[in-house]
């Protein structure tokens, strides 16, 4: 394992200095394996992504890729909190050295991130008890009339605002609020993640919550600076040698209960 460690951190270094573009300009990768640190921008109230446990620890899969990558990379690793809004805006402002905070890739976000290949996906959609209709079509009709717990801005907000304009939309400040509103019978349904959905059902076994209305899939991804390429092909590596050696499988196992078949970017 330490020689495997080893090799890693050769290829990362020998990677960098091939790749720059110019020596004088700072690589990220670089300063990174010369620092010995590796700063990684978190969720903390985004179970299974990630959350504090019962100890007041960082834990979900988001956390654990994150070790495994520091381990990978042979350096310490220190995990930076951030919200959802302020996920780019760190890592932007050179506050965090890379974001594993459940990012979806879209074209806005290209502008300002490059984004790995993915190394988890999730359903988007709308999850309820089982007890309310389920969509029998590619429009959310079962939803008409009905309230839905939403952040408030969110890829989620958005859709349902252009697509069921008969749904009666609840927005909150951000995920945990949508979700107590939900739980406390405020809201007939949710708009969320599924596994975030999976907690919420784990958390409240009684609520008997499933998929209601599927919106699309979508993929998360590590993201870096843009230009930071030489970091990014360091993090696709790790990632392929972690689909390769089953470590990644075993995370998505733990976390979300299946091993998944990801799409590529």
């Amino acid at each position: 394992m330490r020689q495997l460690k080893s090799l890693f951190a050769i290829a990362a270094t020998a990677l960098a200095v091939l790749a720059a573009p110019n020596l004088a300009h700072a690589d990220k990768l670089q300063d990174v394996l010369g620092s010995g640190k590796l700063r990684v921008g978190i969720l903390t109230d985004a179970a299974p992504w990630g959350f504090k446990d019962d100890k007041g620890e960082i834990a979900g899969l988001d956390a654990d890729l994150a070790r495994l990558i520091a381990a990978d990379m042979g350096v310490k690793l220190e995990l930076v909190p951030v919200t959802g809004a302020a996920r780019i805006p760190s890592l932007l402002s050179d506050k965090i050295d890379m974001l594993i905070a459940g990012l979806g890739a879209t074209p806005e976000r290209a502008q300002q991130v490059m984004f790995s290949q993915p190394y988890a996906v999730v359903n988007l959609g709308v999850y309820g008890a089982k007890s309310l209709p389920s969509a029998t079509s590619k429009k959310p009709d079962n939803l008409d009339g009905r309230s839905v717990a939403v952040a408030k801005g969110s890829t989620l907000d958005v859709w349902l605002t252009d697509n069921a304009p008969k749904v009666k939309l609840v927005r909150f400040e951000d995920t945990p609020a949508a979700l107590a509103a939900f739980l406390a019978g405020q809201a007939d349904t949710f708009a969320e993640n599924s596994a975030i959905a999976l907690k919420v059902q784990d958390q409240n076994p009684t609520k008997e919550v499933e998929l209601k209305f599927l919106i699309r899939q979508s993929p998360a991804h590590v993201g870096v600076r843009q230009g930071e390429q030489n970091l990014l092909n360091w993090i696709n590596t790790d990632i392929f040698f972690n689909k390769l050696n089953g470590k990644l499988g075993a995370l998505q196992l733990k976390w979300f209960r299946e091993e998944q078949s990801l799409p590529t970017l």
